[in-house]
Protein backbone atom coordinates (compact mmCIF):
# COMPACT_ATOMS: atom_id res chain seq x y z
CA UNK A 1 0.00 0.00 0.00
CA UNK A 2 1.13 3.49 -1.03
CA UNK A 3 0.15 6.20 1.17
CA UNK A 4 0.38 9.39 -0.88
CA UNK A 5 0.35 13.26 1.11
CA UNK A 6 -0.74 15.83 -0.21
CA UNK A 7 1.71 19.10 -1.50
CA UNK A 8 0.37 20.96 1.34
CA UNK A 9 1.67 18.51 3.82
CA UNK A 10 4.76 20.57 4.96
CA UNK A 11 3.94 20.00 8.99
CA UNK A 12 4.73 16.05 8.86
CA UNK A 13 6.14 15.13 11.74
CA UNK A 14 7.42 11.37 12.55
CA UNK A 15 9.67 10.10 15.06
CA UNK A 16 10.61 7.37 17.06
CA UNK A 17 7.94 6.49 20.08
CA UNK A 18 9.04 4.34 23.13
CA UNK A 19 7.62 3.48 26.10
CA UNK A 20 8.94 6.49 28.48
CA UNK A 21 11.54 8.08 25.46
CA UNK A 22 11.01 9.18 22.26
CA UNK A 23 13.86 9.65 19.60
CA UNK A 24 13.47 11.94 17.09
CA UNK A 25 16.46 12.13 14.94
CA UNK A 26 18.39 10.71 11.84
CA UNK A 27 17.63 7.23 12.03
CA UNK A 28 20.53 5.18 9.87
CA UNK A 29 19.25 1.90 9.01
CA UNK A 30 20.95 -1.50 9.43
CA UNK A 31 20.55 -4.75 8.27
CA UNK A 32 22.57 -5.96 11.41
CA UNK A 33 19.56 -5.65 13.94
CA UNK A 34 16.11 -6.29 13.99
CA UNK A 35 13.28 -6.46 16.22
CA UNK A 36 14.40 -9.65 17.99
CA UNK A 37 17.83 -7.91 19.04
CA UNK A 38 15.62 -5.65 21.37
CA UNK A 39 14.08 -6.58 24.95
CA UNK A 40 10.50 -8.22 24.33
CA UNK A 41 8.65 -5.16 26.17
CA UNK A 42 10.79 -2.98 23.70
CA UNK A 43 7.96 -0.71 22.32
CA UNK A 44 8.37 0.14 18.58
CA UNK A 45 6.13 3.17 17.05
CA UNK A 46 5.55 6.50 15.35
CA UNK A 47 4.64 9.54 16.22
CA UNK A 48 3.27 12.49 15.00
CA UNK A 49 0.94 15.59 16.28
CA UNK A 50 -2.97 16.83 15.40
CA UNK A 51 -2.04 19.78 13.61
CA UNK A 52 0.57 18.94 11.93
CA UNK A 53 -1.33 15.41 10.09
CA UNK A 54 -5.02 15.87 10.99
CA UNK A 55 -5.78 18.42 8.24
CA UNK A 56 -9.62 18.96 7.71
CA UNK A 57 -8.62 22.22 9.41
CA UNK A 58 -12.21 23.67 8.62
CA UNK A 59 -14.62 20.70 8.82
CA UNK A 60 -16.72 19.44 11.47
CA UNK A 61 -17.06 22.10 14.01
CA UNK A 62 -13.55 22.14 14.55
CA UNK A 63 -11.75 26.17 15.38
CA UNK A 64 -8.70 27.52 14.84
CA UNK A 65 -5.72 26.81 17.26
CA UNK A 66 -2.70 29.17 17.71
CA UNK A 67 -1.07 26.84 15.59
CA UNK A 68 -3.75 27.78 12.84
CA UNK A 69 -2.82 31.00 13.30
CA UNK A 70 0.51 31.03 13.19
CA UNK A 71 0.85 29.35 10.11
CA UNK A 72 -1.23 31.58 8.16
CA UNK A 73 0.50 34.56 9.54
CA UNK A 74 2.80 34.48 6.44
CA UNK A 75 5.82 33.51 9.09
CA UNK A 76 6.27 29.87 7.51
CA UNK A 77 5.67 29.00 3.69
CA UNK A 78 2.86 26.39 4.51
CA UNK A 79 0.03 25.07 7.01
CA UNK A 80 -1.41 22.10 8.00
CA UNK A 81 -5.24 22.75 6.35
CA UNK A 82 -4.58 19.80 4.50
CA UNK A 83 -1.64 18.02 5.09
CA UNK A 84 -1.10 14.38 5.73
CA UNK A 85 -5.29 14.34 5.78
CA UNK A 86 -5.43 11.75 8.57
CA UNK A 87 -8.92 13.14 9.81
CA UNK A 88 -10.27 11.65 6.33
CA UNK A 89 -7.31 8.56 5.89
CA UNK A 90 -6.91 7.63 9.19
CA UNK A 91 -8.23 3.85 8.17
CA UNK A 92 -5.88 3.83 5.55
CA UNK A 93 -2.46 5.13 7.77
CA UNK A 94 -3.30 2.56 10.42
CA UNK A 95 -3.14 0.17 7.55
CA UNK A 96 0.37 0.90 6.89
CA UNK A 97 1.34 1.26 10.63
CA UNK A 98 0.15 -2.59 11.18
CA UNK A 99 1.92 -3.44 7.65
CA UNK A 100 5.37 -1.41 9.28
CA UNK A 101 4.90 -3.71 12.36
CA UNK A 102 4.41 -0.71 14.77
CA UNK A 103 3.49 -1.57 18.52
CA UNK A 104 2.08 2.26 19.30
CA UNK A 105 1.08 5.24 18.01
CA UNK A 106 2.17 8.73 19.74
CA UNK A 107 -0.43 11.04 18.38
CA UNK A 108 -1.78 14.44 19.94
CA UNK A 109 -5.69 15.44 20.33
CA UNK A 110 -6.98 18.61 18.84
CA UNK A 111 -8.28 20.65 22.01
CA UNK A 112 -10.13 22.89 19.27
CA UNK A 113 -11.66 20.20 17.70
CA UNK A 114 -12.91 18.37 20.64
CA UNK A 115 -14.09 21.05 22.36
CA UNK A 116 -14.70 24.24 19.86
CA UNK A 117 -15.10 26.50 22.14
CA UNK A 118 -12.33 25.96 24.74
CA UNK A 119 -14.58 24.80 27.00
CA UNK A 120 -18.02 23.46 27.25
CA UNK A 121 -19.45 21.43 24.47
CA UNK A 122 -18.09 18.91 23.44
CA UNK A 123 -18.13 18.28 19.30
CA UNK A 124 -19.60 14.84 18.67
CA UNK A 125 -18.20 14.92 15.25
CA UNK A 126 -14.69 15.81 16.82
CA UNK A 127 -15.54 12.83 19.35
CA UNK A 128 -16.72 10.33 16.65
CA UNK A 129 -13.19 10.82 15.07
CA UNK A 130 -11.22 10.43 17.95
CA UNK A 131 -12.96 6.97 19.20
CA UNK A 132 -12.75 5.71 15.24
CA UNK A 133 -9.35 6.21 15.36
CA UNK A 134 -8.47 4.63 18.38
CA UNK A 135 -10.47 1.88 18.08
CA UNK A 136 -8.73 1.47 15.15
CA UNK A 137 -5.46 1.35 16.50
CA UNK A 138 -6.84 -0.84 18.79
CA UNK A 139 -8.35 -3.77 16.21
CA UNK A 140 -4.61 -3.60 15.32
CA UNK A 141 -3.08 -4.51 17.95
CA UNK A 142 -1.21 -0.88 17.88
CA UNK A 143 -1.34 1.12 21.60
CA UNK A 144 -3.23 4.48 21.21
CA UNK A 145 -0.47 7.06 23.15
CA UNK A 146 -1.95 9.84 23.30
CA UNK A 147 -0.89 13.78 24.02
CA UNK A 148 -3.50 15.99 25.13
CA UNK A 149 -1.43 19.74 23.95
CA UNK A 150 1.38 19.75 21.19
CA UNK A 151 1.47 23.54 20.25
CA UNK A 152 -2.46 23.85 19.57
CA UNK A 153 -3.79 25.88 22.02
CA UNK A 154 -7.68 26.66 21.15
CA UNK A 155 -7.20 29.98 19.76
CA UNK A 156 -10.48 31.55 21.61
CA UNK A 157 -8.58 30.68 24.98
CA UNK A 158 -5.60 32.73 23.26
CA UNK A 159 -7.78 35.70 22.64
CA UNK A 160 -9.66 35.68 25.78
CA UNK A 161 -7.08 35.52 28.55
CA UNK A 162 -3.60 34.77 26.47
CA UNK A 163 -3.23 31.05 26.96
CA UNK A 164 -0.48 29.78 29.42
CA UNK A 165 0.69 33.45 30.20
CA UNK A 166 -2.66 33.27 32.61
CA UNK A 167 -3.32 30.85 35.78
CA UNK A 168 -7.29 30.61 33.64
CA UNK A 169 -6.13 28.27 31.74
CA UNK A 170 -5.31 25.67 34.38
CA UNK A 171 -8.89 24.90 34.61
CA UNK A 172 -9.69 24.76 31.30
CA UNK A 173 -7.12 22.27 30.50
CA UNK A 174 -8.14 20.08 33.34
CA UNK A 175 -11.84 20.46 31.77
CA UNK A 176 -10.27 19.22 28.66
CA UNK A 177 -8.47 16.68 30.09
CA UNK A 178 -11.22 15.15 32.08
CA UNK A 179 -13.12 14.72 28.52
CA UNK A 180 -10.53 12.82 27.66
CA UNK A 181 -9.75 10.38 29.94
CA UNK A 182 -13.66 9.78 30.31
CA UNK A 183 -14.26 8.96 26.21
CA UNK A 184 -11.31 7.31 25.94
CA UNK A 185 -9.24 5.95 29.12
CA UNK A 186 -11.18 2.71 28.10
CA UNK A 187 -8.83 2.22 25.61
CA UNK A 188 -5.95 4.65 26.10
CA UNK A 189 -3.16 3.44 28.91
CA UNK A 190 -0.21 6.40 28.29
CA UNK A 191 -1.28 10.00 28.62
CA UNK A 192 0.84 12.96 27.53
CA UNK A 193 -0.35 16.33 29.18
CA UNK A 194 2.06 18.59 26.86
CA UNK A 195 4.30 17.49 24.19
CA UNK A 196 7.75 19.21 24.47
CA UNK A 197 6.86 21.68 27.49
CA UNK A 198 10.39 23.33 27.14
CA UNK A 199 10.75 24.19 23.52
CA UNK A 200 6.80 25.09 23.20
CA UNK A 201 7.57 28.16 25.97
CA UNK A 202 11.13 28.94 24.53
CA UNK A 203 9.73 29.42 21.13
CA UNK A 204 6.53 30.50 22.08
CA UNK A 205 7.16 32.79 24.18
CA UNK A 206 10.57 33.98 24.52
CA UNK A 207 12.40 34.28 20.79
CA UNK A 208 8.45 33.92 19.11
CA UNK A 209 9.28 31.72 15.90
CA UNK A 210 6.62 29.05 16.80
CA UNK A 211 2.94 29.60 18.30
CA UNK A 212 1.90 31.42 20.00
CA UNK A 213 4.38 34.01 18.26
CA UNK A 214 4.69 35.96 21.53
CA UNK A 215 8.18 37.82 22.23
CA UNK A 216 9.79 41.40 22.92
CA UNK A 217 12.02 43.57 21.17
CA UNK A 218 15.28 42.89 20.83
CA UNK A 219 14.62 39.40 21.86
CA UNK A 220 12.14 38.35 19.23
CA UNK A 221 13.33 36.29 15.87
CA UNK A 222 13.06 37.98 12.41
CA UNK A 223 11.78 41.10 14.04
CA UNK A 224 8.52 39.13 14.55
CA UNK A 225 7.25 40.28 18.24
CA UNK A 226 4.08 41.93 18.11
CA UNK A 227 2.83 40.92 21.46
CA UNK A 228 4.31 39.91 24.55
CA UNK A 229 7.35 39.96 27.04
CA UNK A 230 10.10 37.82 26.88
CA UNK A 231 11.96 38.40 29.95
CA UNK A 232 9.07 37.58 31.90
CA UNK A 233 6.87 35.37 29.79
CA UNK A 234 8.46 32.17 29.40
CA UNK A 235 8.68 31.44 32.84
CA UNK A 236 4.91 32.44 33.23
CA UNK A 237 3.99 29.84 30.49
CA UNK A 238 6.07 27.27 32.07
CA UNK A 239 4.48 27.94 35.42
CA UNK A 240 1.33 27.71 34.32
CA UNK A 241 2.03 24.65 32.28
CA UNK A 242 3.14 22.99 35.09
CA UNK A 243 -0.02 23.80 37.24
CA UNK A 244 -2.21 22.78 34.36
CA UNK A 245 -0.41 19.11 33.70
CA UNK A 246 0.00 18.21 37.28
CA UNK A 247 -3.64 19.23 38.14
CA UNK A 248 -4.50 16.83 35.70
CA UNK A 249 -2.49 14.33 36.92
CA UNK A 250 -4.02 14.39 39.93
CA UNK A 251 -7.28 14.74 38.13
CA UNK A 252 -6.53 11.19 36.67
CA UNK A 253 -5.56 9.38 39.95
CA UNK A 254 -7.76 10.35 41.70
CA UNK A 255 -11.00 10.03 39.53
CA UNK A 256 -9.60 7.41 36.42
CA UNK A 257 -6.62 5.56 37.83
CA UNK A 258 -8.75 2.71 39.88
CA UNK A 259 -10.35 1.93 36.66
CA UNK A 260 -8.10 2.45 34.14
CA UNK A 261 -5.08 1.34 35.16
CA UNK A 262 -3.20 3.86 33.00
CA UNK A 263 0.02 6.11 33.08
CA UNK A 264 0.31 10.18 32.81
CA UNK A 265 3.36 11.36 32.33
CA UNK A 266 5.42 14.32 30.54
CA UNK A 267 7.28 15.43 27.44
CA UNK A 268 10.35 17.71 27.18
CA UNK A 269 12.74 18.42 24.03
CA UNK A 270 16.30 17.30 24.91
CA UNK A 271 19.57 17.64 23.59
CA UNK A 272 23.20 16.65 25.32
CA UNK A 273 24.97 19.25 26.09
CA UNK A 274 28.55 18.54 25.87
CA UNK A 275 31.16 21.47 27.45
CA UNK A 276 32.95 23.14 24.27
CA UNK A 277 36.33 22.93 25.92
CA UNK A 278 37.35 21.03 28.74
CA UNK A 279 37.24 24.42 30.89
CA UNK A 280 35.69 24.48 33.88
CA UNK A 281 33.65 27.72 33.04
CA UNK A 282 32.46 25.00 29.95
CA UNK A 283 31.85 22.46 31.78
CA UNK A 284 29.57 24.61 34.49
CA UNK A 285 28.29 26.53 31.31
CA UNK A 286 26.84 22.92 30.07
CA UNK A 287 25.23 21.81 33.52
CA UNK A 288 23.70 25.09 33.35
CA UNK A 289 22.32 25.06 29.81
CA UNK A 290 21.12 21.90 30.79
CA UNK A 291 19.49 23.09 34.40
CA UNK A 292 17.47 25.79 32.26
CA UNK A 293 16.48 23.80 29.68
CA UNK A 294 15.26 20.36 31.08
CA UNK A 295 16.02 20.72 34.79
CA UNK A 296 13.26 24.08 34.67
CA UNK A 297 10.28 20.97 34.23
CA UNK A 298 12.30 18.00 35.93
CA UNK A 299 13.82 20.05 39.14
CA UNK A 300 9.65 21.15 39.81
CA UNK A 301 8.24 18.04 39.17
CA UNK A 302 10.53 15.73 41.75
CA UNK A 303 11.69 18.46 44.18
CA UNK A 304 8.63 20.94 43.90
CA UNK A 305 11.03 23.86 42.60
CA UNK A 306 13.26 25.56 40.08
CA UNK A 307 16.97 24.81 39.77
CA UNK A 308 18.91 27.41 42.20
CA UNK A 309 20.91 28.58 39.20
CA UNK A 310 17.23 29.83 37.21
CA UNK A 311 16.20 31.18 40.51
CA UNK A 312 19.50 33.37 40.78
CA UNK A 313 19.88 34.21 36.92
CA UNK A 314 16.23 35.13 36.58
CA UNK A 315 15.77 36.33 40.18
CA UNK A 316 12.23 37.86 40.58
CA UNK A 317 10.90 37.29 36.74
CA UNK A 318 10.70 33.70 38.30
CA UNK A 319 7.36 32.89 39.64
CA UNK A 320 7.38 30.97 43.24
CA UNK A 321 5.43 27.78 44.03
CA UNK A 322 3.18 28.21 46.77
CA UNK A 323 4.17 25.12 49.40
CA UNK A 324 0.46 23.66 48.15
CA UNK A 325 1.24 24.28 44.38
CA UNK A 326 4.79 22.39 45.23
CA UNK A 327 2.93 19.63 46.74
CA UNK A 328 0.78 19.21 44.03
CA UNK A 329 3.50 19.01 41.34
CA UNK A 330 6.18 16.91 43.07
CA UNK A 331 6.01 13.61 41.92
CA UNK A 332 3.00 14.13 39.14
CA UNK A 333 4.26 11.68 36.36
CA UNK A 334 4.59 8.14 35.96
CA UNK A 335 7.20 8.55 33.22
CA UNK A 336 8.47 11.15 31.04
CA UNK A 337 9.43 11.46 27.39
CA UNK A 338 12.49 12.76 26.09
CA UNK A 339 12.04 13.77 22.69
CA UNK A 340 16.41 13.72 22.01
CA UNK A 341 17.59 15.71 18.95
CA UNK A 342 21.44 15.71 18.82
CA UNK A 343 24.28 17.07 20.71
CA UNK A 344 25.00 20.79 21.08
CA UNK A 345 28.45 22.08 22.67
CA UNK A 346 27.85 24.78 24.70
CA UNK A 347 30.50 27.44 25.81
CA UNK A 348 30.42 30.05 28.94
CA UNK A 349 28.79 33.51 28.16
CA UNK A 350 28.86 34.61 31.81
CA UNK A 351 28.83 38.60 30.29
CA UNK A 352 25.19 38.24 29.46
CA UNK A 353 24.36 38.35 33.05
CA UNK A 354 25.61 41.86 32.97
CA UNK A 355 23.22 43.16 30.61
CA UNK A 356 19.45 44.55 31.30
CA UNK A 357 17.31 43.49 29.98
CA UNK A 358 17.41 39.54 30.16
CA UNK A 359 15.32 37.30 28.47
CA UNK A 360 15.48 33.31 28.98
CA UNK A 361 18.18 33.07 27.13
CA UNK A 362 20.56 35.32 28.34
CA UNK A 363 19.78 34.30 31.83
CA UNK A 364 21.49 31.04 30.64
CA UNK A 365 24.75 32.98 30.72
CA UNK A 366 25.40 29.81 27.70
CA UNK A 367 26.39 30.05 23.78
CA UNK A 368 25.48 27.08 21.94
CA UNK A 369 27.78 25.43 19.44
CA UNK A 370 26.74 23.22 16.87
CA UNK A 371 28.60 20.26 15.40
CA UNK A 372 29.70 20.77 12.46
CA UNK A 373 28.42 24.08 11.83
CA UNK A 374 24.64 22.12 12.36
CA UNK A 375 21.60 24.50 13.71
CA UNK A 376 18.93 22.89 14.15
CA UNK A 377 17.11 25.67 14.73
CA UNK A 378 17.81 27.50 11.46
CA UNK A 379 16.19 24.31 9.32
CA UNK A 380 19.45 22.33 9.03
CA UNK A 381 19.41 18.12 9.38
CA UNK A 382 20.40 18.10 12.74
CA UNK A 383 23.90 16.34 13.11
CA UNK A 384 23.32 12.78 13.83
CA UNK A 385 24.69 11.67 17.16
CA UNK A 386 23.50 8.53 18.81
CA UNK A 387 26.13 8.68 21.58
CA UNK A 388 24.53 11.42 23.20
CA UNK A 389 20.77 9.92 23.80
CA UNK A 390 22.86 7.82 26.21
CA UNK A 391 24.86 10.51 27.86
CA UNK A 392 21.72 12.83 28.03
CA UNK A 393 19.67 9.86 30.39
CA UNK A 394 22.77 9.95 32.35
Amino acid sequence: MVRRVKDEACFVNVGLCLFVLVVATNVVCSMEFDHLDFPHDFIFGASSSAYQVEGAAFEDGRTPSIFDTFAHSGRVSGNGDVTADQYHKYKEDVELMAETGLDAYRFSLSWSRLIPNGRGPVNPKGLEYYNNLIDALVSKGIQPHVTLVHSDVPQILEDEYGGFVSPKIIDDFVAYADVCFREFGDRVLHWTTINEANIFVFGGYDVGNSPPCRCSFPFGVNSNCTTGNSTTEPYLAAHHLLLAHASATRLYREKYHGRQHGFVGFCLYAFDYSPFTNAEVDVIAAQRSFDFFVGWFMEPLIHGHYPLVMRTNAGPRLPVFTQNEAELIKGSFDFIGMNYYTVIQVEDNSISLTKEPRDFIADQASTWKYVNDVNPFEGNPFFNSPWGLQRMVN
